[in-house]
């Protein structure tokens, strides 16, 4: 008489070997294509970059638009480039820096008062990377990464200046995890074109903002405002907030005038 196979051991032993087939499998997959997933990592944050700024060509490939950009490492506690020294301390090299996993660095990090932290961040890093476009070497845009809490996630992406420091040319998230048609219309093309030459900063303040409803046309504040995103206050205050705190004197505002005074 053959012996009987359908015993729970042999049940056990077949899914077992069938896990760590599978595991091996998709791990090895995982390995081989870590150099791929990186690359496209790096694309995509380029192109959303080239965006911003209003360099995105499609007749041009991203790494060939990409070679107008000079990427700069700048230290937020002094409001100046970095220098050499501070890179070489801390082991940062511009292309590589990675400025969220700093965030949560307590070397390269600092903890928020609450009363500065208008993100809703938490921690601010002590170092970011920018993004220059110089015309004959004048600076010709710059661009800012920015984050910061919406409604459901922290929204991070990229808000681009002309060279007076002042006017938007482009704004746009490339990760965040707000409801699709509310908060997730910051990724609508219509909306992020709103953003275009509305300006920045009021009398040294930064006081644009996204405001709930339209934006009157006769308003003294028009070149303030952007029209709200409809059914989603709390994302649209969440922009106006890490917008506002990323311009603002906690953040960038120190940098960008310097900048205005000293040039680059």
């Amino acid at each position: 008489m053959s012996s009987n196979n359908d015993t729970i051991q042999k049940t056990f032993l077949v899914a077992f070997l069938l896990c760590f087939v599978c595991s091996i499998l998709v791990s090895g997959a995982a390995v081989l294509l870590k150099p791929e997933q990186i690359a496209n990592k790096k694309l995509d944050k380029q192109k959303n970059i080239l965006a911003a700024a209003g360099l995105l060509d499609p007749a041009k490939s991203v790494d060939e638009s990409f070679k107008l950009i000079e990427t700069r490492i700048v230290n937020l506690e002094t409001g100046r480039f970095a220098t050499e020294q501070e890179l070489a301390e801390f082991n940062i090299v511009a292309d590589k820096y990675d400025q969220k996993k700093a965030a949560k660095d307590p070397k390269l990090s600092s903890v928020l008062a609450k009363s500065k932290d208008k993100a809703s961040i938490r921690r601010l890093e002590k170092f970011a990377v920018i993004y220059l476009v110089k015309n004959e070497g004048e600076l010709d845009r710059i661009v800012l990464p920015v984050h910061g809490y919406g409604l459901w996630s922290t929204l991070y992406g990229f808000i681009a200046l002309e060279g007076d420091l002042n006017t938007v040319i482009g704004l746009g998230f490339y990760e965040h995890a707000e409801t699709p048609g509310l908060g997730g219309e910051v990724d609508n093309p219509s909306w992020k074109a709103l953003w275009k030459g509305k300006k920045a900063f009021k009398d040294g303040v930064a006081r644009l903002e996204v405001i709930k409803g339209k934006v009157d046309p006769a308003s003294s504040d028009v070149a303030y405002k952007v029209d709200g995103l409809s059914g989603a206050t709390l994302t649209s205050r969440g922009v106006s907030n890490l917008v506002q705190f990323w311009l603002g004197i906690d953040a960038f505002g120190p940098f960008l005038n310097t900048l205005k005074t000293e040039g680059v």
